[in-house]
């Protein structure tokens, strides 16, 4: 057995990362990889599957936990809202629908794959230069609500665990009527 594997259950600091910062990267990467777990070996069929054609995809839920990923990146790092052209590349797969189910079609696991772990390459960078007390700044969340970085980083894995249930569901449909 792996050291990783012995340690999967395991939330703790991570070396290079402040003691706080570790342990949320350590959740969020306990996260990713039971996603990617859930998602091994799918086919394009697979990925492109919808329960009765209709409702969200398994590629475009990866699709989506990568531009949630994105989004908060600038949110988070940068204190700002995405600009026109920021938008343009992400508000598909934050949105999702039926344009999300045309576009993000045909695609192979390994494109998935490889956009999920770009944009957490970027995110662990971005992390590098926080340190612990910036995960307690607080500014608006939506039009009635504050929270803090923390609450935003749990929520992007908690996104992410949402939808990998998801996904689990739609492969149980996939290998009962199909």
């Amino acid at each position: 057995m792996q050291t990783k594997d012995k340690e999967r259950f395991i939330v703790k600091a991570k070396e290079g990362f402040t003691p706080e910062i570790g342990r949320l990267l350590s959740m969020m990467e306990y996260t990713r990889m039971t996603t990617i777990e859930a998602v091994k070996g799918l086919s394009t069929e697979q990925l492109d599957y919808r329960i009765d054609g209709k409702g969200n995809s398994i590629g475009c839920l990866l699709h989506h936990m990568a531009c949630v990923e994105e989004v908060y990146q600038i949110i988070t790092f940068e204190g700002r809202d995405p600009n026109e052209e920021e938008l343009q590349k992400i508000e598909l797969g934050l949105t999702l629908g039926e344009e999300a189910h045309e576009v993000m079609h045909s695609k192979r696991l390994d494109f998935y794959l490889e956009q999920l772990d770009q944009v957490r390459q970027n995110t662990w960078k971005r992390f590098k230069g926080m340190d612990d007390n910036w995960l307690d700044e607080i500014s608006p969340f939506g039009t009635d609500h504050q929270a803090n970085n923390y609450f935003r980083w749990f929520h992007v894995f908690e996104d992410e665990l949402s939808h990998r249930g998801q996904i689990r569901l739609i492969r149980n449909h996939q290998q009962r009527n199909c």
